[in-house]
Formats: structure tokens, sequence, C-alpha cells
């Protein structure tokens, strides 16, 4: 693996994290409602997208397809509206294990396959999901789960649909641009009590721009020369980075279950990006 993918994997995951991290926070304190949240954060990244592939040198027009900017925006819209309950570490926790179990079905489906090593890693890293979902804080309500699940659900599609892209600007920005008129449109029989501070609007244009609009170009890059049961498990790495960024930011618990379960779920994604053997299950 490349020093560039590298680099690439890790500023997606913390964009990942970011995200929850940002939408957390911008709701908690009712600094702009969902519905804006949701506007400003694709609108941003529309904007910032477009002008990076107007001064970069790949191919020019709109890229991305429909389908893909569906699954964006079924992915962005539950994931907002469920932060308003869901404190961050557990909304990750639900987003990633519904991202992890939809893209190493349609991996294994697709025809690949992990060596023992990597299963065993497998293993290892949903336990520590296990461990470190255990100690949350209350339960989260049926209904802000299943926004939560649905959103990872469509994210995990949406990876699964960049790992053919040529152009990851091209691509994402595209997508982005598509999904963005699509949500005018959808959020407007949704526009009750609208309200926005600057410091709301700060945060949403953040996600927008930088763990948005950048975080999934890079992404889209990454998974260029990763597989898709690798991408699904590395990703179990942003829950990790959420609870730690909710204790920072967010005044969440980090105790000694959630360190455990962190090292654990750290260990077996190095297992599953080990180098493949022949041996396979």
């Amino acid at each position: 693996m490349s020093k560039r993918t590298v680099f690439c994997i890790i500023f997606s995951l913390l964009a990942f994290a970011g995200n929850s991290i940002i939408c957390r926070m911008a709701l908690k304190s009712d600094t702009i409602d969902p519905v804006s949240f949701v506007i400003v954060r694709l609108g941003s990244a529309s904007l910032l997208l477009v002008l990076l592939q107007a001064f970069s040198k790949s191919a020019k027009g709109i890229g991305g397809n429909w389908i893909s900017a569906v699954f964006l925006l079924l992915y962005a819209i539950p994931f907002t509206f469920s932060y308003i309950n869901l404190s961050a570490a557990t909304g990750a926790l639900i987003s990633f294990s519904a991202v992890q179990l939809t893209m190493i079905i349609m991996g294994l489906r697709n025809g690949e396959a992990l060596n023992r090593l990597q299963f065993t890693g497998l293993i290892i890293a949903m336990s520590g999901l296990i461990v470190l979902l255990l100690p949350g804080a209350t339960a989260p309500s049926l209904f802000d789960a299943l926004l939560m699940a649905i959103a990872g659900i469509a994210w995990g599609f949406y990876s699964l649909r960049g790992s053919v892209s040529i152009s990851p600007l091209y691509d994402t920005a595209g997508n982005f641009i598509r999904a963005f008129p699509i949500c005018l449109v959808v959020c407007i029989p949704l526009m009750k009590n609208i309200h926005i501070s600057p410091k709301g609007l700060l945060l949403a244009a953040i996600s927008g721009t930088v763990t948005s609009g950048l975080g999934y170009m890079l992404w889209y890059q990454a998974l260029k020369h990763i597989k898709a049961t690798q991408a699904a498990v590395i990703q179990l790495s942003v829950p990790v980075i959420t609870s730690l960024f909710g204790v920072l930011l967010l005044g969440e618990i980090l105790d000694f279950r959630i360190v455990t379960a962190s090292a654990v779920i750290l260990i077996g994604i190095a297992l599953v990006i080990s180098r493949p053997k022949k041996t396979k299950v």
C-alpha cells in the first residue's frame, strides 16, 4: 500500500469521524436546524469541488452518476436527523456497523475472500465493536437507530461504487452536484422551525467542504487501491476516533472498556489489511 493511499485513508477516516462530531455539536447546541445543516453541507461541498475541478487538470463537466448521488443523499439526510438525539459515538457505531456489514456482504458476493488471518481479524474487530457499544450512554431509540442504519447502508453502497471511479475529484464533484438539487426538493416539506446562527452556518460549511467534500474525494481515491472487505473493516476505526473526539470536544465519557475495545478494533483492522496469503476461507 503506497504512502499516498495511506494518507488518503487516514484523512478520510478523520473526516468521517469529524462529520459525526460536527453534526452532533451543531444540533446538540441548537445552533442550526437539521434541514439547514444538510442543505449547507451539500451546497458548500458542491461549491468547493466545482472550484477544485475548475483549477485542476482533470476532465471537465459533470462526473459521477445519479445512482451514487441518490446513495449520497440517502446517507446525508438520515445521518443528520438521527444526530438530533444520538450521541456522536453511538451514531458512529450504528452507522459504521451497517457500513461494514453492507460492504463485506457485497465484497464476498462479488468473489472477494479473506484468508484465515484476515478472517480472524474481522472477528476480533467485530468483537471490539460490540464491547465498545455496550458501555455507551443510554440506548438509542429504535427510530434514531434505524435512521442511522439506513445512512450506514447507503454509505456502504456509495463506497462500493467509488471503487471503480477513474477520477475521484471528477466523480465526487458530480455526485454532490446531482445530490444538491434533489436535497432541496426533498427538504422543502421538512422546512419547519428554520434557524441558522453564525456558528451553526460555520459548522455546516466545515462539514461540507473539509470533512465531506475533501474527505469523500480522498476516500474515492483510496478505494481504487483496496478491497471492499478491507475498506469495510478499516472504517471500524471511525467509532474509535469519534469516541476520542467526543471526549475532547463534546464531554462524552471515556472509560477503561472503551479504551480496551478501541485497541481490540485496531488490532483486528491490522490483521484484515495484512498481505493476503493463499489459504482462504
